[in-house]
């Protein structure tokens, strides 16, 4: 095989969720790989210094600032990517939250609202607007992300893990529909992966309790530990590349083979 299926040179990517974690290691990958990056997230500082790692790899970078759960400005952050560099030719939707924890019982509506516009609608319509781009300049990756808990739901984070079982029927939907535009799309699902997203789950416990629950939890994972935003990375570049040409549709599970257990 032609390593150099893997290489994204020339090629515009627009990450969500990039001042950290998964997003920000996604976006240093494809920096890696030759793209120039659109980071965004909520907060300019944070998107500055990644955009400045970036630049130090040698490519080029935008931040925007960008709440993804809101209509208006997703239409600008399109606008602003496409008036920056031309075209996106990659998407990855990886901004999420999971605000509350609370049973199906005690869930209130704003709180359900707040996880469904970010995690789903959010993701639903940057999508089609990003997708009307690449279906205009010939064809695209759109990337999204999930989690284990689409598959295998956890206790009092159900609005989270309908959402995230809503993002993968959208991947399947939009594989669908896009493939004939050459926009192909599929999903990541990653299990415990260490993101402030994951610490949440600990919002009112001490940090040596939480150090003492993630240590039984990596006993219980079988390659022996949670995972780092890294060990996504390199599935985010096969599937932004040409590598990954005859995929769309599917969703890849990396877990540390926690679903097997």
């Amino acid at each position: 095989m032609d390593l150099s299926r893997f290489s994204l040179e020339g090629k515009v990517a627009l990450v969500t969720g990039a001042s950290r974690g998964i997003g920000k290691a996604t976006a240093l990958g494809f920096a890696n790989a030759g793209a120039d990056v659109v980071v965004t997230s909520r907060k300019l500082p944070d998107l500055e210094l990644v955009a400045e790692e970036i630049r130090e790899l040698g490519r080029k970078s935008l931040p925007v600032a960008c709440h993804v759960g809101r209509m208006d400005q997703i239409q600008e952050l399109v606008k602003t990517a496409v008036g920056e560099f031309g075209t996106i030719d990659i998407l990855v939707n990886n901004a999420g939250t999971s605000p509350v924890l609370a049973s199906s019982l005690d869930l209130e509506e704003r709180a359900w609202d707040v996880v469904m516009n970010l995690n789903l609608k959010g993701l639903f319509f940057l999508s089609q607007a990003a997708g009307r781009v690449m279906k205009e300049h010939g064809g695209g990756r759109i990337i999204n992300v999930a989690s284990i808990d689409a598959y295998k739901p956890e206790y009092h984070v159900g609005a989270y893990s309908i959402s995230k079982a809503a993002v993968v029927m959208v991947t399947k939907v939009m594989a669908v529909e896009l493939a004939q535009y050459n926009i192909r799309v599929n999903c990541i699902a990653p299990g415990a992966v260490e993101t402030r997203i994951y610490d949440s789950h600990w919002f009112n416990v001490s940090e040596e309790q939480m150090k003492k629950d993630k240590a039984e939890i990596a006993k219980r994972i079988p390659v022996g530990h949670i995972g780092q935003p890294d060990e996504i990375a390199g599935a985010m570049i096969y599937l932004a590349s040409d590598a990954s040409s005859y995929m769309t549709g599917e969703t890849i599970l990396i877990d540390g083979g926690s679903f097997l257990v």
